[in-house]
């Protein structure tokens, strides 16, 4: 981290973590060079569910909620972006205060409640950046009020099938009530069948990933496992913030809300790799996790990612993070003599599958 990225961090840790954020979209928005991205490695890139990748580090959904800087977080080096969650309907989300940093640990609770713009302003935002290129994959959600969930999905399928590189059906965030419950089998096969008739309606072939938690029991994983291979869903992003506290040591870390950041990364790196166990070596898999580093994210790999995202990491890493974890996965290759990243998938995977959660 340079002596600016380090003064800025702590000017925006004065601010409460919300506001924090809001200023570091606009500092986005402004266009002003805040690092700069290093040159292309050609063996880190890899081509998922059809999809080609500069490279497999990516921003995950719930930075950029509406859309706003997709094309900014690509300019800070990251080889896709996923904004989002957005649902159909604008809501507000949770009441504040709702999201807390947990400094001893590098993590983050929050309990937003997928508080967005909605459909039309996300869809607007993205045809204004029609042509453009980049890998840009939408986030989709149900409102909390919705009377049917799983319509709200499929309406989300509808409306961005022609707009995204690929879409996300999130149904692990934990804070709308009831919705974790949709990844119960009956549940969760009911809703992949009406994502992929709307993807049908849609005349689109755009790929499909469902977002999981990490907190699924082993019968849980498996239910999932079994109606993603049964429905052809494109494949799986693990994971998202988990409601575990194990080892926290800061004194917000009794908050409501989901816990993302550097202490959720062996619980979800774990079940990454057991749903790669689970769905086999063809579906495609983007690890998420406490990912701040190259070795965290190039373990993911190890564990059977195809791809990784990273989201709290940035937070404490600053924009140059994204910068440093390529120049770091290059150093990487060259120490192991690997030709290319994606030959790293999977080479620990029985080792990280066979760990005990806690």
């Amino acid at each position: 981290m340079t002596v600016f990225e380090a003064v800025g961090r702590k000017l925006l840790f004065t601010l409460e973590a919300e506001r924090a954020h809001e200023l570091s979209i606009r500092g986005l928005k402004s266009g002003l060079p805040l690092c700069r991205p290093p040159e292309p490695d050609p063996r880190l890139r890899v081509t998922v569910a059809g999809i080609g990748f500069p490279n497999p580090l990516g921003m995950a959904a719930g930075f950029d909620k509406n859309g706003d800087v997709p094309d900014a977080l690509l300019g800070l080096g990251f080889g896709f972006a996923e904004i989002g969650t957005v649902t159909p309907l604008p809501q507000p989300g949770n009441p504040g205060p709702r999201v807390f940093r947990l400094v001893r640990d590098r993590a983050v609770i929050n309990r937003l409640g997928f508080n967005n713009e909605g459909h039309k302003a996300m869809l607007a935002r993205l045809a204004a950046r029609a042509g453009r290129g980049g890998v840009v994959g939408v986030n989709i959600g149900a409102n909390k009020d919705a009377t049917d969930r799983i319509a709200d999905y499929a309406a989300g399928v509808r409306t961005f099938a022609p707009h995204a590189s690929y879409l996300t059906v999130n149904i692990s965030s934990p804070n709308t009530p009831g919705l974790r419950d949709l990844q119960a089998r009956e549940s969760l096969g009911l809703l992949l069948t009406a994502v992929l008739e709307a993807r049908d309606a849609a005349k689109g072939k755009v790929p499909i990933f469902l977002k999981i938690a990490p907190d699924l029991s082993t019968d849980e994983m498996e239910d999932v496992a079994g109606e993603v291979i049964d429905k052809g869903i494109d494949g799986l992003i693990v994971s998202n913030t988990t409601l575990s506290r194990t080892g926290l040591a800061s004194p917000k870390a009794k908050q409501a809300g989901g816990m993302s950041g550097r202490p959720l990364f062996r619980r979800s790196t774990i079940v990454l790799a057991r749903m790669r166990r689970l769905v086999g070596a063809k579906l495609p898999i983007i690890g998420v996790g406490g990912v701040d580093s190259a070795e965290t994210a190039v373990e993911k790999i190890a564990a059977g990612a195809d791809l990784v995202q990273l989201y709290t990491g940035l937070i404490y890493g600053g924009p140059g993070l994204p910068g440093a974890i390529l120049r770091g996965m290059s150093r990487i290759l060259d120490s192991e003599k690997v030709d290319r990243l994606c030959d790293l998938r999977d080479v620990r995977l029985d080792e990280w599958a066979d760990k005990e959660l806690d």
